[in-house]
């Protein structure tokens, strides 16, 4: 008898309270992968933010250097009505462009789920062009095309006899949200019909087999499998539109008037607070805050459809 198998057989009699437990010391190996990730994130990620941090609780004199003034900043912000009126615009275009896209989203995913869709792969492809064309040339064309006297609008103005303006501050809002429509629609409709291709088309057959029809494949089986991608691109939305910088910024020298102010986004605010202004400890406290909000808002989602997924 080999000595293995000496020792294996001297393991079978031995009683289970006197086998010695070979306790393997912790494997850092994964670590070893990670940390190029872990070194950038820390460095791009951790440190900014805790630097902003660090900042926003002091502020730049004209005499005296900078000061120490505790949570001074965020008083003045909450007591900023330019700060507010930039939130409740930037809450305004989510709640009224968030919901539009994404169901535009849904709409063209379900359609291409549906494989009655004539030329679905241009379709597809095309629909999701728009996302990878940089945010400030689509900003560029879009605000050819907006231009009163030039451009798309101009033309229909001459051609009809009409005087439209998509760039007056009545509509400017609107403008805006349909370019970051026309940017992030593909986008999401990408989600949307990943989630959908995870259902097995055996289900649909047996449905159509117990009589269902389209509409009762889509209520009863294709709406459910979207709950989960729905509150990723609802989470994301969010975060995208509280971000919302370039669209106006590069609209904002093809606008007439001051339609478009320094203050029309918190980022816009907290830029020209920074680079212009020369009060980059305030904008700190500003971006803090907004961090904080967003944050609030996406986690509320998250819990909201947590709820409605274990229902």
């Amino acid at each position: 008898m080999s000595q293995q198998a000496a020792v294996a057989a001297d393991a079978l009699h031995t009683p289970a309270d006197q086998i010695r437990v070979n306790r393997h010391r912790a494997d850092w190996r994964g670590w070893k992968f990670m940390w190029p990730f872990a070194l950038v994130f820390v460095f791009v990620f951790v440190i900014p933010i805790l630097y902003a941090i660090y900042i926003s609780f002091f502020q730049k004199q004209m005499i005296g250097g900078t000061k120490f003034v505790g949570i001074s900043n965020y008083i003045r912000l909450f007591r900023d009505q330019q700060f507010w009126s930039s939130v409740g615009r930037v809450a305004l275009f989510t709640c009224v462009q968030v919901p539009v896209m994404l169901f535009l989203s849904a709409a063209m995913a379900l359609a291409l789920d549906s494989m009655k869709l004539h030329g679905a792969k241009f379709f597809r492809i095309s629909t999701f062009l728009p996302y990878a064309v940089p945010a400030v040339v689509s900003t560029l064309v879009w605000g050819f095309m907006y231009g009163a006297k030039y451009g798309l609008v101009g033309s229909l103005n001459d051609w009809l006899g009409t005087n439209l303006d998509v760039l007056s501050p009545n509509v400017l809002l609107a403008a805006i949200g349909n370019i970051v429509t026309w940017e992030f629609t593909g986008y999401n409709m990408l989600i949307f019909y990943s989630s959908l291709s995870t259902i097995p088309h055996s289900l649909y057959e047996a449905a159509s087999i117990d009589g269902a029809g389209e509409w009762q494949i889509v209520k009863s089986i294709k709406l459910p499998e979207l709950k989960g991608s729905l509150a990723i691109t609802v989470i994301f939305s969010i975060i995208g539109s509280f971000q919302l910088f370039n669209e106006p910024s590069i609209l904002q020298n093809m606008v007439p008037g001051n339609s478009i102010t320094t203050y029309y986004t918190p980022n816009m605010y907290a830029y020209n607070l920074s680079f212009a202004g020369n009060q980059s400890n305030y904008a700190a406290a500003l971006a803090i805050t907004m961090a904080v909000i967003t944050m609030a808002i996406a986690y509320a989602v998250q819990l909201n459809s947590m709820k409605e997924q274990m229902k």
